[in-house]
């Protein structure tokens, strides 16, 4: 029999370079593998917290999730009631008395403050605000409420602000603007000098009264001076009511001046210096603060929107033919 030949040293390195550039090859491929689930789980981990992220912000705009105001701890509520008082604007009479409601009904409310940072508005939106704080006064006699000025509270701000029990301010704040004020323009020269003509068709010989292109009729005016005149003395009336034998009253009380928040403690149409914290911590006693001001949801900021947006097209917007308290 003939011996079989061994394989050369050149055949045996080959064989061994294949095997270890396959073995190379599947360790390659397994790394490869085990990045991939790696890279995977990273991916599904971030891609649940961004999803957890959205879903909490989602939360907090929609107002389900804030400030807990479930807790029974005894603490001060606090109402900011921050900007123009109008319907449906920053400041309005549905907001601030579903917040003085939820406020009064909660067990741990000792006192409640309105920070008050507004020139003012509607003096139909305030004086329903100025009722609601007077009727849940009646209703809760041993909570107090106090309006506590920042930078400004004119016109329709003071008339929400005398309706509580004391009203603290800076001694730079601005207090006052009693009064009330309906402006316009009148192009009529302007459009006599262009060559414009106004052709206005109206039923009712004063349904196009304060028409800005027409000219102005003075029985029309004496009729809105006389509205005007009228409001300002329900104003006055409510400041007198609101601040009884405090109030030092002078010919420029109820003229429509304002007044820094030392000068006006002096009129007797502020009491105190102080601020929210010093009111909840010195006056009320307790210093824990909760805010209970009413918060937009998103669905709300859209319909507000939408119906602006529908009001504005159908030629709704008549702001400025109302009486505005700044």
């Amino acid at each position: 029999m003939q011996e079989e030949n061994p394989q050369s040293p050149q055949l045996k390195n080959s064989q061994a370079s294949q095997d270890s550039a396959i073995s190379s090859l599947e360790k390659i491929a397994l790394a490869g593998l085990q990045e991939q689930k790696v890279s995977r789980r990273w991916s599904v981990l971030f891609k649940s917290l961004t999803f957890i992220y959205l879903f909490f912000l989602l939360l907090m705009l929609l107002g389900w999730v804030g400030a807990n105001k479930n807790s029974s701890l005894a603490h001060t509520a606090l109402i900011d009631i921050n900007g123009v008082i109008e319907a449906g604007g920053q400041v309005n009479a549905d907001a601030v008395i579903s917040s003085l409601k939820d406020a009064y009904d909660h067990k741990g409310t000792k006192g409640i403050i309105l920070r008050i940072n507004s020139p003012g508005g509607s003096p139909v939106q305030a004086g329903i605000i100025n009722d609601e704080i007077h009727r849940q006064r009646k209703l809760h006699p041993e909570v107090p409420v106090y309006a506590v000025v920042e930078d400004i509270c004119a016109s329709g701000g003071y008339y929400i602000a005398v309706a509580a029990d004391k009203i603290f301010v800076d001694k730079a704040s601005i207090v006052g603007s009693i009064g009330v004020l309906m402006d316009g323009y009148g192009f009529t020269e302007l459009m006599k000098k262009v060559g414009v003509e106004r052709r206005l068709m109206t039923a009712g010989e004063n349904k196009g009264m304060l028409d800005p292109f027409s000219p102005e009729n003075p029985k029309q005016k004496a009729f809105a001076q006389n509205m005007l005149d009228q409001i300002h003395q329900q104003f006055i009336k409510v400041v007198r009511d609101g601040r009884g034998n405090r109030l030092k009253e002078t010919q420029e009380t109820f003229s429509g001046l304002f007044w820094n928040g030392e000068e006006s403690i002096k009129l007797g149409l502020a009491d105190a210096e102080g601020s929210a914290d010093y009111v909840a911590r010195e006056v009320i006693k307790e210093s824990e603060i909760v805010d209970f001001t009413y918060q937009e949801t998103v669905v709300d900021r859209f319909a507000k929107k939408l119906g602006a947006s529908m009001g504005h097209e159908l030629g709704l917007n008549a702001k400025s033919l109302l009486p505005m308290l700044r």
